[in-house]
C-alpha cells in the first residue's frame, strides 16, 4: 500500500516540514508505506498530475495553505479521472475550518485531518496498512458522517527530528520548530486559536541545533509563532548558538520585540554579524487599531529595543506593517509607516490584511466593512476606513519600498533624498506617482536602470543637488557591485585616471591598504577593487545634514574581498586627497 503525502510549496527554496513530520512520527513498520512529493505553485498542473500519476498511489494526502489551495483545487478535480478509486485526504489550515464544504465540492475526498496531524496520521496510516479499526474511531477527523472526537495536542518531545537526511533539503531553507502555540490573541492570526504554548525540551533542541551546525546548514528558520514568549527557552537557544557558532549558519526568529529582556538584548549584541536575524511584527501604531485586533504592544518600548539591537550592528531586523486593519485609514497608515521606518530596520515589509478562515477577523469582517477576495489569499480590497483607491496606491508604494529600501542598494541616497519631503512615506508616495506617470509599473526597469530612474526623480524633486545625487548613487552602486562598465549617471573621472593608476602601482610595491593582495599585480588589484573620487562626503550621509561640496575630491577605495556579512557591502577606505 502506497500513501503519498504531497506538498505544493510557494517557491523551490521552501520545504514543507508538515509532511516530513507526519512520516517521521508514523515510525518503523508504517513510514515505509509513505512516499513524499514536493511541488511548487510555479509548476504546471499537467506536470504535477503526470508526476502523481507516475507514482501510482492508492491514497494521497495534500497539505493545504492559502498559497497553494487554488492549485490543489484544480488537482483534486483531475486526479480522480487519472486514478479512479484513489482515496484522498486533506490537512492544513486552509481546509480545517469548513471541511463540510470541501467534502461537498470534492466527492473523491474521503476526509480532512483537523489540527495537529502527527498522531492522527499514524492512526490513519495504521487503518490503511494493517486494515484494522474504523475511521470513525480515529480522533481529529472530519468525515462525510461529521466530526470524530477532537484530538488532544501532541507532546512536542515525542515528535522525531525531521532532518536526519539533508539530501532532500539541498539549496532549501530548513524550517525548525521548538514550540507550538502563541500567548497572544491577535484577531487576524490563526495562531491565536491555539492558546497553549508548548516547548520542546531544551536538551533535545540543543542536540538538533548541533546537527545543523555540524553540517553547516546555510539557514535555519524557526517557525515558532513568538519565539521569545518564554524567556528561559529563548535565552538557552540563543546562548547555545552563540557558543557553538560555526561561522556559517544563520538563524531566523520571529519575535515580539517589546517583551525582550535586557540580558536577551545584550546576548544578541554579542552575536557574530549574520548569526541571527529577527522578524518583528509591528503591524500598526494606531492605538484604536491595536485594541480592535487584540494586539498588546508598547510602541515606545519596541522602538527603544529595536534601537538597542541596532547598536550591535550585527543583527538583521525585519519589521512588518499590515494595511487594511480596522480603524486604520490612509493617513493613519502614513503615520505608522513613518514611525516604523524611523526605526531603520534592514527590511520593512508592507503587507495587506488577509482574512483567514477560522480567524476572529473573518467573523467580524462585515462589522468592519472589510471586503476581501473570495479565493486565496483572501486579501483585503477595502474597509470602512480604507478605499480600494487607497489600497491600490499603497500597493504601488509597497513596490517602491521593495525596490528602493528593502533591496539595501540605496542606503546613502535615500536619507538625503528624504530631506526634500515631509517624511519617508511622502518620498515613496511621490516616487510611486513618478513611476506611474512614466509608465514604469507596466515596463519594469532593469535593476541597474533603477539607479537612473531614482536620479531623474531626485533631480526633478530637488534640482539644486543634482551633482550630489549622482555621487550618492555612484557610491551606493560601487558599495555593492564591482562593475565592469561605468554607470551612465556617474560623474566623469577622466582627469583622475593617472592618479588612480599611480595609487595601484604604489600599492604593488609598498602593499599598504591592499596588504591582502600580495599575489596580484597593480592591474589585477585595480580590477578586483575600485577607487573613486568624491567631492561630497557621501560615505557619511545619514540624512542629518546635506554634505558640502569640496573643491578637491577625496578618494574612496572599495574592497570587495572584505564584505560586511550583514548587508554584503564592500569594505570602504576613505583615502582623502591623493
Amino acid at each position: 500500500m502506497k500513501f503519498l503525502l504531497a506538498a505544493v510549496n510557494a517557491k523551490y527554496i521552501h520545504s514543507n516540514p508538515a509532511i516530513y513530520s507526519l512520516r517521521a512520527y508514523a515510525g518503523e513498520g508504517l513510514k515505509e508505506s509513505v512516499e513524499l512529493a514536493e511541488y511548487t505553485i510555479n509548476m504546471s498542473l499537467s506536470e504535477i498530475l503526470a508526476d502523481i500519476y507516475g507514482r501510482k498511489p492508492e491514497v494521497i494526502g495534500f497539505s493545504c495553505y492559502i498559497w497553494n489551495w487554488n492549485l490543489i483545487r484544480e488537482i483534486l478535480r483531475e486526479i480522480p479521472k487519472l486514478l479512479p478509486g484513489v482515496q484522498i485526504w486533506l490537512g492544513g489550515p486552509e481546509v480545517s475550518y469548513d471541511p463540510d464544504k470541501i467534502l461537498a465540492e470534492f466527492p473523491a475526498v474521503v476526509g480532512v485531518m483537523i489540527g495537529e496531524g502527527e498522531v492522527t496520521f499514524k492512526e490513519l496510516l495504521t487503518y490503511y496498512v494493517k486494515g484494522t479499526g474504523k475511521l470513525q474511531e480515529i480522533r481529529g477527523l472530519y468525515l462525510e458522517s461529521g466530526y470524530t472526537p477532537m484530538r488532544e495536542v501532541t507532546d512536542m518531545n515525542n515528535i522525531p527530528f525531521l532532518y536526519t537526511d539533508l539530501k532532500p533539503f539541498e539549496n532549501k531553507i530548513i524550517y525548525y520548530e521548538s514550540s507550538r502555540g502563541c500567548p497572544f490573541r491577535c484577531s487576524y492570526c490563526l495562531s491565536s486559536i491555539e492558546k497553549t504554548v508548548r516547548l520542546r525540551d531544551i536538551e533535545i533542541v540543543k542536540k538538533e541545533l548541533q546537527f545543523f551546525l555540524d553540517h553547516k546548514v546555510k539557514q535555519v528558520k524557526f517557525i515558532d509563532r513568538t519565539f521569545n514568549c518564554n524567556h528561559d527557552h529563548a535565552m538557552a537557544i540563543w546562548q547555545y548558538i552563540h557558543e557553538n557558532d560555526n561561522g556559517v549558519t544563520n538563524f531566523h526568529f520571529e519575535i515580539s520585540a517589546d517583551i525582550l529582556w535586557e540580558d536577551e538584548i545584550a546576548l544578541l549584541n554579542s552575536f557574530r554579524p549574520g548569526l541571527a536575524q529577527l522578524e518583528i511584527g509591528v503591524q500598526t501604531i494606531n492605538p484604536d487599531t491595536l485594541k480592535a485586533i487584540k494586539r498588546v504592544m508598547d510602541i515606545d518600548k519596541l522602538e527603544q529595543i529595536v534601537a538597542a539591537i541596532h547598536k550591535g550592528k550585527n543583527v538583521h531586523q525585519h519589521l512588518d506593517l499590515i494595511a487594511g486593519l480596522p480603524f486604520e485609514d490612509y493617513d493613519s497608515f502614513h503615520r505608522s509607516f513613518d514611525r516604523v521606518y524611523g526605526m531603520k530596520p534592514e527590511q520593512l515589509q508592507l503587507g495587506f490584511l488577509k482574512v483567514l478562515k477560522g480567524s476572529e477577523m473573518a467573523d467580524r469582517a462585515a462589522e468592519y466593512g472589510i471586503r476581501y477576495l473570495e479565493n486565496p489569499p483572501y486579501e483585503v480590497l477595502y474597509t470602512n476606513w480604507l478605499s480600494y483607491d487607497d489600497v491600490l496606491r499603497l500597493k504601488r508604494i509597497e513596490e517602491m519600498v521593495e525596490i528602493y529600501y528593502n533591496s539595501g542598494q540605496f542606503t546613502h541616497t535615500l536619507p538625503v533624498l528624504e530631506k526634500a519631503f515631509s517624511g519617508p512615506f511622502e518620498l515613496f508616495e511621490k516616487l510611486a506617482d513618478f513611476y506611474e506617470r512614466k509608465g514604469y509599473f507596466t515596463n519594469s526597469p532593469a535593476r541597474s536602470y533603477r539607479y537612473g530612474i531614482l536620479l531623474a526623480f531626485a533631480e526633478e524633486t530637488d534640482p539644486e543637488h543634482g551633482e550630489l545625487y549622482r555621487e550618492l548613487l555612484t557610491f551606493d552602486m560601487y558599495l555593492r557591485e564591482n562593475l565592469k562598465s561605468r554607470p551612465e549617471f556617474a560623474p566623469e573621472i577622466g582627469e583622475f585616471k593617472e592618479t588612480i593608476k599611480d595609487f595601484y602601482k604604489k600599492e604593488e610595491t609598498e602593499r599598504g591598504i591592499l596588504a591582502g593582495y600580495d599575489a596580484y599585480d597593480w592591474k589585477q588589484m585595480s580590477k578586483m577593487t575600485h577607487l573613486e573620487p568624491f567631492r561630497y562626503a557621501v560615505w557619511e550621509s545619514d540624512g542629518a545634514d546635506i554634505p558640502a561640496r569640496e573643491e578637491k575630491p577625496a578618494f574612496v577605495l572599495f574592497d570587495y574581498r572584505k564584505r560586511n556579512p550583514l548587508n554584503y557591502e564592500a569594505k570602504v577606505f576613505v583615502l582623502g586627497d591623493l
